[in-house]
């Protein structure tokens, strides 16, 4: 079981600067997720309130290990990066990158017991690869790179990264069938059909990063796995309609679509709307 809690709007509604608020209000929304009653392992952890309210490298910690001491099975915890959601800057007490891994590497450390695994979401390959090689033994690294998933679940010969990540929600065809080539040891046939879908995702994920869904929605439309092509809020205008057009062309020169008439005819209907 995975349990999100890092956009929980009771949170933010607690006051800003008050800790032991954001404590309460993580553990709270544990509680009533049933996170004490599970005996699985597993929750991602990435919190706007704490980022708003701890002062330091120290808050984090406090927070992170009183909620760690309370699960009964180990967790996987979620580094989010601020591309993803500008409020988690900063998020380990502190902006600089390395300091920040220096943190959360003591946390793991200190509760390795409690600790199964941690995501990263950083789009920086060559940190996650450092980072990967310090972790302890039996503490696995989920790679959130949509920029370099390719390789670093392929890995090399120091390790590897296993795979979490919203970019497989595009491709889900390609991801499935590569994973089976994984399964059985071939590493060449995993490479060959999934490399080709970096470059769609590199695009999907591109600053400002955290409208990808915008791009994952208009694929799911034009593949005829969803009847229209709209958002909450109307999030869908987070991206341009260059950008659609590009991932239009982007995945039709992949092979995504299983029906490329009908994908086109979908793209075509929509862009005609829109007054192109």
């Amino acid at each position: 079981m995975k349990i999100e809690v890092g956009g929980s709007r009771r949170l933010l509604s607690l006051p800003v600067g008050s800790l032991s608020g954001a404590l309460k209000g993580l553990e709270d929304d544990l509680v009533a997720q049933g996170f004490e009653l599970s005996d699985r392992a597993g929750f991602s952890l990435g919190c706007r309130h704490l980022a708003l309210s701890a002062t330091g490298p120290d808050d984090y910690l406090e927070v992170y290990g009183r909620v760690l001491d309370a699960a009964k099975k180990p967790v996987i915890l979620h580094w989010l990066g601020s591309m993803f959601d500008p409020a988690l800057a900063g998020y380990w007490g502190s902006r600089s990158i390395p300091e920040a891994s220096e943190t959360v590497l003591g946390l793991i450390e200190s509760k390795k017991d409690k600790v199964a695994g941690i995501k990263i979401s950083l789009l920086d390959k060559d940190h996650e690869v450092s980072f990967r090689r310090r972790l302890p033994a039996g503490v696995r690294l989920f790679t959130g790179d949509d920029f370099n998933y390719a390789d670093l679940i392929a890995g090399e010969e120091h390790g590897h990264s296993d795979a979490l990540l919203g970019a497989f929600a595009a491709v889900p065809r390609f991801a499935s069938a590569a994973f089976a080539k994984l399964d059985r040891g071939d590493v060449a046939g995993f490479r060959r059909i999934l490399e080709p879908t970096v470059s769609l995702s590199r695009l999907i994920f591109e600053a400002p990063t955290q409208y990808y869904k915008v791009g994952v929605a208009w694929l799911s439309y034009l593949t005829g796995w969803q009847s229209h092509f709209r958002m909450l809020a109307g999030f869908e205008s987070g991206r341009s309609l260059v950008h659609l057009a590009d991932l239009f062309e982007a995945a039709n020169s992949i092979g995504l679509f299983p029906d490329p008439q009908l994908s086109a005819a979908r793209a075509a209907a929509y862009f005609r709307v829109q007054g192109l």
